[in-house]
């Protein structure tokens, strides 16, 4: 009897605790927080894509994404190259803020073996998610640094800016990881380098027959002094420049080189793998992937699938394989069932490099629309303005899209909203994009935006409120060249100072809305508010610098509130900070591409 009146009470109390359970599967299934794909081309135009105007590059899974989800039409970059935006788009900040931006020649770091980089101070958009209990990866190009004071401390890796897993570039893909490409890093420096090296081994065998034949009477110590500076000259020219392929073409899996140097054939293969299994091995759980393409920068791919298919040479086949990637990716994150809940992002880091043509190759850099400029340009649109495509069926209504200025920084707050990331943050130069995307606020709140060539304040848009214009102004322009070309294609890279750029006063003014190409300034004559609008801008421009240190706005180096990344201590090539795999300087392996 005893049993038989206990067993409902037991029953009851089992049915109780099971639904109980339930409900809090239930709950945490409701609640789980959304996965994030962002997927980043180097150096990509915003005419390259078929949705955004291109109708002879084939781009139907890009194109998908726009057509599934929002497409941003005004999407700003910080920075018209890849350093100082990457550097931006990580912490939703200006790269001037991170010490990430140059005063000089050099805009972006040219050596692993540099000091040079993302600080360990800085908070990363990878940083926050991973407290919020995110597994976070970056696969593909990081090019904001590895190392600080010696081989191995990692101070800037990206394990130590809150990304779990990193496979890829520490680097970057560029010209002289292919035999035959030339070379894009310091390339005058490098010829006056060896032609020094050859004058002096020429002296020194001048002399040196001198004295053998008895012409002239040569000291030895002249001799023993000639050698040891021809020996050193030799050996600062081709130490660091002539194996570059060994010292920057790498490839590393977390705080491990595997490949040195790296085989370019097969990496485009090799990164959408590790993309696709990452995105499979973190179904389960929230995950954040970042796929930073080696894509579309050069040297270009020559892949035999896409080779000679498109209408456009080597560019237009690699886009064709960008797009073809894209679709993998896609498929990759609908096959495991997790459309609704991921978030894909995809964008560009800056505009195409208009410069980057060959005879032979024909135009090698990207296509960017109607707007003026391209990479390295300052404020001119074309190097800024690209593509900006979300998709999310289970959030974001199909087919949307938003014609007001967006920024790459716009993503860490963005991503820090959806993580539900609501502890403390220093001041951010993003804004959460969400109530744009999902059709809840029709203006965006960047009413005014700041556009930096290097550390210099280029341009400045303002979006009035209440007004459809868009009026932008440009404080200086860099010298095309020759002059009435359209690029710097004497130099190959535009700069940001002295000589190289030209100065307004007034700044050249333009209304985007009416003239995006900025092809037509205004005057008092054109626009009535012309005053207005410089006035209005003048006061942001000082609202802005006083969110910045004294020490930030100034055009020493050496002043910076931050440490200066950029500067020559900080990029030149030091060989006891150089990644290697083996003992240094014999730093050489293959990829086993069995790892799983």
């Amino acid at each position: 009897m005893t049993f038989m009146y206990r067993s409902p009470l037991l029953a009851c109390l089992l049915l109780s605790l099971l639904q109980a359970a339930g409900s809090d599967v239930t709950g945490e299934e409701e609640v789980r927080r959304p996965n994030f794909v962002l997927v980043m081309v180097d150096d990509m135009g915003i005419g390259d894509v078929g949705c955004y105007g291109n109708d002879t590059i084939r781009t139907p899974n890009i194109d998908r994404l726009a057509s599934e989800g929002v497409k941003l039409t005004q999407h700003i970059s910080a920075a018209p190259l890849c350093t100082p935006s990457r550097a931006a788009f990580m912490t939703g900040r200006y790269a001037l803020r991170a010490g990430m931006a140059s005063t000089g020649r050099v805009q972006v770091l040219l050596f692993l073996g540099g000091s040079g980089g993302l600080q360990p101070s800085e908070t990363t958009f990878a940083k926050r998610l991973q407290q919020q209990g995110y597994t976070t990866g970056l696969v593909g190009k990081w090019h904001l640094g590895v190392n600080c004071e010696r081989r191995g401390d990692h101070c800037h890796h990206p394990n130590q800016h809150g990304f779990t897993y990193f496979y890829g570039l520490p680097f970057t893909l560029f010209n002289d990881c292919v035999p035959g490409n030339g070379s894009d890093v310091l390339a005058d420096l490098q010829h006056a380098l060896q032609n020094l090296a050859m004058l002096l081994g020429v002296g020194l065998l001048t002399l040196v027959c001198f004295r053998v034949s008895g012409l002239f009477e040569v000291s030895l110590w002249v001799l023993v002094a000639l050698f040891f500076f021809s020996t050193l000259a030799n050996a600062v020219w081709y130490i660091p420049f002539k194996l570059l392929p060994t010292w920057n073409c790498i490839i590393m899996r977390n705080q491990e080189v595997i490949e040195q140097p790296m085989t370019v054939e097969t990496l485009p293969q090799r990164l959408l793998g590790e993309a696709k299994l990452f995105i499979k091995r973190n179904a389960d759980h929230p995950f954040l992937l970042f796929f930073s393409l080696a894509h579309i920068h050069t040297p270009l791919f020559k892949n035999p699938a896409f080779a000679g298919k498109s209408q456009h040479g080597c560019y237009g086949d690699n886009m064709e394989e960008v797009d073809w990637i894209i679709g993998e990716i896609t498929e990759a994150v609908d096959s495991l069932g997790l459309a609704n809940n991921t978030l894909i992002y995809f964008t560009s880091d800056h505009g195409g490099h208009l410069e980057d043509a060959t005879a032979q190759l024909g135009q090698m850099g990207g296509w960017n629309s109607i707007y003026k400029g391209g990479k390295a340009m300052g404020g001119w649109e074309g190097g800024i303005r690209v593509p900006g495509i979300f998709r999310w069926p289970g959030r974001l209504a199909a087919g949307r899209v938003v014609d007001e200025p967006t920024s790459l920084m716009d993503l860490y707050p963005t991503l820090k909203y959806l993580a539900q990331d609501t502890q403390p943050d220093r001041h951010l130069d993003g804004y959460n994009l969400m109530p744009l995307l999902e059709g809840k606020a029709e203006r965006t709140e960047h009413e005014f935006m700041f556009h930096y060539c290097g550390s210099y304040l280029n341009a400045v848009r303002w979006h009035p409120p209440g007004s459809d214009s868009i009026f932008k102004v440009h404080f200086f322009t860099p010298n095309f060249s020759p002059p009435g070309a359209g690029g710097c294609y004497d130099t190959k890279i535009c700069l940001c100072h002295g000589e190289h750029v030209t100065h307004h006063d007034p700044p050249l003014l333009y209304d985007l809305f009416h003239d995006p190409s900025e092809s037509h300034p205004l005057t008092p004559d054109t626009e009535p508010r012309y005053s207005e609008v410089l006035d209005r801008i003048a006061k942001a421009v000082a609202e802005h610098r006083s969110t910045l240190t004294d020490k930030q706005v100034s055009d020493d180096p050496h002043s910076h509130g931050v440490p200066n990344q950029l500067a020559w201590e900080k990029i030149l090539w030091r060989p006891w900070l150089q990644p290697c795999c083996g003992t240094f300087p014999f730093c050489a392996c293959k990829e086993n591409t069995a790892h799983t």
